[in-house]
């Protein structure tokens, strides 16, 4: 067993919200270190104007104050996406709220948008300009709020001088009320005001800064036709495919039965299907990333074939420990050379219509 396994073996012996902090914190403090792959140039990709290193990101909700996106970056994420970030600190729901179900792979949690809040976060991200890399900021809205927009709004003017791009989140189940901001109506008007917000910004900040919506993988057809066509009708630059489940499908036992939103293996069938219906519905021309179930390369490759150009893993880190990237990167790389192809980019799409016409799971 490698250094870096026992080091993620023993940290799953801990409460799994204290192993996270200590894993933050050592990601933080530069104590946290993988071995680096040689980049490999075939991986570059890009998100609007922004040129990564490779597709591979580290999903939000690993790091929710900004705390330690360089240390994640340093471990080989092409990208990192911080928050989700509320304009107010909140707690989030109460503990316990994490449950591990290292059997399938999984992770349940219910943490409710716990987080520092915009100030915080925004102090830490000055603080690390001009270190480069791309890092993202999720946001979102507070769960005591009375007009949820506007707290999307906010987030995007406070941070549009530090984020590389923007997510709006409307797909965590741990805030009551939260998924009904997918709806058509209540979409375009968030949509509408966020990338006005947007917008108001470029003269200020000098570039359009991309804004990507992130959706729930548990959206009817008729619900994914709606995200489709406001999306693309309000001209978002991406979209993310997808937040946790609701669905307990492919695990057991008493934790599967806590409240929350799953993720890690049982969830890569479910969003990889809704992903290649997405990707059916919106064409080919608007990036999407791909998220849920990734463990390793072969994960990775299976999203881009379903019609993802970039991805991002989360609960496989957990899992992996700090190798993770490093071992996703090196997946993708042989996939190539097996395939004789130029870039991920030739691998997209391949397989879109065997997963896209595949129901989305019960």
């Amino acid at each position: 067993m490698s250094l870096d396994a026992i080091g993620a073996a023993l940290l799953r012996r801990l409460d799994p919200e204290t192993a996270h902090g200590l894993a933050i914190r050592g990601l933080s403090a530069g104590l946290v270190r993988a071995r680096r792959l040689p980049p490999d140039p075939r991986l570059a990709a890009r998100l609007g104007d922004l040129v990564l290193p490779n597709p591979l990101g580290m999903a939000a909700g690993f790091d929710k104050n900004a705390v330690a996106p360089d240390g994640l970056l340093a471990l080989g994420f092409g990208f990192v996406e911080v928050g989700t970030l509320t304009p107010r600190p909140q707690p989030g729901n109460p503990r316990p709220r994490i449950f591990r179900l290292p059997e399938a792979g999984a992770v349940i949690n219910r943490l409710g948008f716990n987080n520092d809040g915009h100030a915080a976060a925004l102090a830490r991200l000055e603080a690390r300009r001009g270190r480069g890399g791309v890092v993202g900021v999720n946001v979102g809205a507070n769960k005591d709020s009375t007009d949820r927009p506007a707290d999307y709004v906010a987030g995007i003017r406070a941070f549009a001088a530090v984020a590389s791009y923007f997510t709006v989140n409307v797909s965590s189940p741990n805030t009551p009320g939260l998924r009904d901001l997918q709806a058509r109506d209540a979409l375009d008007e968030l949509l509408a005001r966020a990338l006005a917000a947007r917008d108001d910004m470029v003269a200020a900040v000098g570039r359009r800064v991309p804004v990507l919506l992130k959706i729930a993988p548990d959206l009817t057809e008729a619900g994914l036709d709606d995200v489709a066509d406001v999306s693309l009708a309000r001209g978002v630059d991406g979209l993310i495919v997808s937040n946790t489940t609701l669905s307990r499908v492919g695990v057991s036992g008493p934790v599967a039965g806590e409240a929350g939103g799953l993720s890690g293996r049982p969830l890569f069938e479910r969003s990889t299907v809704v992903l290649a219906k997405m990707r059916r519905r919106v064409g080919r021309a608007l990036p999407i990333v791909g998220v849920g179930g990734i463990a390793d390369g072969a994960d990775a490759v299976a999203k881009i074939r379903a019609g993802a150009d970039l991805v991002q893993g989360y609960t496989g880190f957990i899992y992996a420990g700090p190798a993770y990237a490093a071992d996703v990167l090196a997946g993708l790389s042989a996939a190539l050379d097996r395939d004789g192809l130029p870039s991920p980019a030739a691998l997209r799409d391949l397989d879109l219509d065997r997963w896209a016409d595949r129901p989305i799971p019960a």
